[in-house]
């Protein structure tokens, strides 16, 4: 079982006065003491032994272009040379979580937002909030990849319309079981993309391995329609056949119409099998019912 997580620290009504008006901050990479580099090191060797033969190509690519196996946490300065030659991204440090706007237009612009703090010891398996190392480890792989990298800077178009719309909790789902929670479709298997499971050592095992989950093939429709939990591992994971139609159907599609057709449709609920699905593993729910108290749903 996961640990209870603590409530989040990191969080601001307005820009703190060491922030910019667009929130970003100096990551201040000098500052970090030798625990919290031993910190991301124990944390990078977990993943990087048991992640070869479970993420996507495209993750293990970018770990190798941006060249993260250098010990410690990474200095974005150096990290932002690389990635701005490959696809025109940066990450830009934060204190914490942004307004929804803030983020989204960091996204329209290719800039990824990241909190400059990393967790504590006792954190190691699980943190509320996202921190240096699901930030970096868990989504910029992935930035170095030119049509991911496409794929979130349109996302982050999109929620500044979906802002506009008042269909915020409907996108939001679109990121959850893709960039956080999505598995792909490659050669030898299913692979994990999604930063919220590379950076997870349990949740890297359990997407792939557990007869628990479903595992659902991705639908655009069906996705903005789907709950989703935020206190433990999944009960669905959508799956995509590539990043190229990841890509092409989130440009290609004008969402204003599908917010319109499903806006008197009720939501799944989770774990729940639709017509329609196709479905590639139609899980168990035995991990999801041996945990005790009710599910924290979005």
């Amino acid at each position: 079982m996961l640990a209870t997580p603590d409530p989040a620290t990191h969080v601001y009504d307005k820009p703190p006065a060491h922030a910019n008006p667009d929130w970003t901050i100096d990551q201040d990479w000098r500052s970090y003491n030798a625990e919290q580099h031993e910190t991301w090191d124990i944390l990078y060797a977990r993943q990087k032994d048991m992640l070869p033969d479970r993420a996507a190509q495209a993750f293990l690519n970018g770990i190798d272009i941006l060249k993260l196996s250098k010990p410690g946490i990474p200095d974005f300065a150096e990290l932002n040379r690389i990635l701005m030659d490959t696809t025109g991204w940066q990450v830009v440090a934060v204190p914490g979580l942004v307004p929804d706007d803030v983020f989204f237009d960091h996204l329209a612009n290719r800039r990824f937002v990241s909190g400059n703090f990393i967790r504590r010891r006792d954190q190691l398996d699980y943190l509320q909030e996202p921190d240096i190392f699901h930030d970096v480890f868990g989504h910029v792989p992935m930035l170095a990849d030119q049509r991911f990298g496409d794929y979130m800077a349109a996302y982050g178009r999109g929620g500044l319309r979906a802002l506009e719309y008042g269909t915020l909790k409907q996108l939001a789902r679109l990121y959850w079981y893709t960039v956080e929670f999505g598995l792909i479709q490659e050669p030898d298997g299913l692979r994990i993309y999604g930063a919220g499971i590379v950076s997870s050592y349990g949740e890297s095992i359990f997407a792939l391995e557990d007869p628990s989950p479903n595992r659902i093939m991705f639908d655009l429709e069906r996705i903005l329609r789907t709950e989703y939990r935020i206190d433990d591992y999944q009960q669905n994971y959508f799956v995509i056949p590539s990043l190229d139609e990841l890509l092409r159907v989130t440009v290609e599609t004008d969402f204003k119409p599908v917010y319109d057709k499903i806006a008197d449709l009720p939501d799944i609920r989770i774990a729940e099998i639709v017509d329609g699905d196709v479905v590639l593993t139609k899980g168990t729910q035995a991990y999801a019912r041996s945990q005790s108290g009710e599910a924290t749903v979005v």
